[in-house]
C-alpha cells in the first residue's frame, strides 16, 4: 500500500519547524514529533489535494541501515502502519507528524517496531 499524497509529508520548511517546534515523544527506536497544521508552509503542489486530518514523514538516516533497500523498507512499513492505525478520521485539528528511527531500530523485528510506534500514537493523544 502506498501512502496517499494527501497524508504525505515534505518540504524542508515543514520538516525544520517540525524539528524546532514539535513536541517530542521519545521510544527506544524512535521519536514521534507532532505539530498543530500550518497549511500556508506546505509546497504549492501540497496545497492542492485539500485538507487532510493529518500529515506524516518519516527519517530513515543512514546511521539506521547502510543499505536505502532497508531504509525504504523501513520506511513503508511505518507509513502504511500510520494508514492502517489513523486512516481519514478526524484527529483533534489537523496534525504534522514526524517518526525518525534511532540507530540500531534496522535490527528490531517489525512487530517491536509497529508497536513501539502505536505505543508514541497513543502517548501524543492520537488514538485512545
Amino acid at each position: 500500500m502506498v501512502l496517499p499524497q494527501r497524508h504525505r509529508l515534505k518540504g524542508q520548511r515543514i520538516f525544520d519547524r517540525l524539528y524546532q517546534r514539535g513536541r517530542k515523544h521519545h521510544g527506544s527506536a524512535m521519536v514521534l514529533r507532532c505539530l498543530e497544521a500550518t497549511p500556508e508552509l506546505l509546497p504549492p503542489e501540497q496545497q492542492c489535494h485539500g485538507p487532510s486530518p493529518w500529515r506524516c514523514g518519516v527519517v530513515v538516516s543512514g546511521k539506521v541501515h547502510k543499505r536505502a533497500v532497508q531504509r525504504n523498507r523501513l520506511r513503508r512499513l511505518l507509513h502504511n502502519h500510520l494508514v492502517s492505525v489513523l486512516g481519514d478520521r478526524e484527529a483533534t485539528g489537523s496534525r504534522w507528524l514526524l517518526i525518525s528511527l534511532k540507530p540500531g531500530s534496522a535490527e528490531r523485528s517489525p512487530e517491536a517496531l509497529l508497536g513501539e510506534c502505536s505505543h508514541l500514537l497513543q502517548q501524543a493523544g492520537l488514538t485512545p
